[in-house]
């Protein structure tokens, strides 16, 4: 399928690895001139040389900035000052219980999760709405809406970036401009990797083991019984941001596996 992206300057947030890379690459793949994102300018360099590898033809431009802070965003909008695609995908997480969490981490995870979509899209948007075609998506979670014990500050910002999208979405009512959400299950990142590589050995148990153990007592409800590819993520969200796609406006789109378990 064609999904008409060429022309088409797309900014991934978050982008020199993990779903955001992966997000890069489809969008590369399928015409679209790629902006990646990351803190340091090393990672976004080398971001930026790894697909080119996989996508030889790709139109690929990197950006190293914080988005997570006002100046950050700010160098961003100096260095790409309109996109016709915005993915709004930078996020952190870290398990912690909720009585050690203090407030400054909340704040964090806040300015991070949220604010970096909610003054990226702020910026965008009007050019899009000028232009009458535009798409913005937030790289939500399922944790948005089953909030996890063991994150419930992360889970709050996902349930916020919902709540934004859905609100972002109105306000382009009639226009050419879609806003959606992407909802991810576990997904094999780095990080997330990382994490339960991390896990598996604290608890002397090979990763399959572990991986087994999380969707049998962490994510019971889980119909795919495995962690998701950042690339099953990306095929989403590649065609969110197509105009194929252009009757998908205020959508919360799940790629979970299955472990939200209502209909709608």
């Amino acid at each position: 399928m064609d999904l008409q992206l060429n022309g088409k300057l797309a900014l991934v947030t978050g982008s020199t690895a993990g779903i955001g890379f992966a997000i890069a690459v489809e969008l590369a793949r399928e015409g679209a001139t790629v902006v990646i994102n990351g803190r340091r300018q090393a990672g976004v360099e080398a971001a930026v040389a790894r697909l080119r590898e996989q996508v030889p033809a790709a139109q690929v431009s990197g950006v190293a900035a914080d988005l997570a802070t006002v100046e950050g965003c700010q160098a961003l909008f100096a260095a790409c000052p309109q996109a016709d695609i915005v993915v709004n995908n930078l996020g952190i997480f870290d398990p912690a219980p909720f009585e050690s969490i203090p407030d400054s981490e909340w704040q964090h995870f806040f300015e991070t999760n949220v604010m970096s979509g909610v003054r990226v899209s702020r910026h965008y948007l009007p050019a899009m709405k000028a232009a009458n075609w535009g798409r913005v998506v937030f790289i939500s979670s399922e944790s948005g809406i089953n909030t996890p014990g063991e994150m419930v500050h992360y889970g709050m910002t996902k349930s916020a970036q919902l709540a934004v999208s859905r609100g972002l979405a109105q306000s382009c009512a009639g226009t050419g401009v879609t806003v959606n959400a992407v909802l991810p299950g576990p997904t094999r990142s780095e990080g997330v990797g990382d994490f339960f590589a991390k896990l598996a050995g604290e608890s002397g148990i090979s990763l399959d083991e572990m991986e087994r153990r999380f969707f049998a007592e962490g994510r019971p409800t889980s119909i795919l019984k495995r962690m998701i590819e950042p690339a099953e993520v990306a095929a989403l969200v590649a065609y969110v941001c197509s105009p194929r796609a252009a009757a998908t406006t205020g959508a919360a789109l799940r790629v979970e596996g299955g472990i939200v378990s209502t209909i709608c």
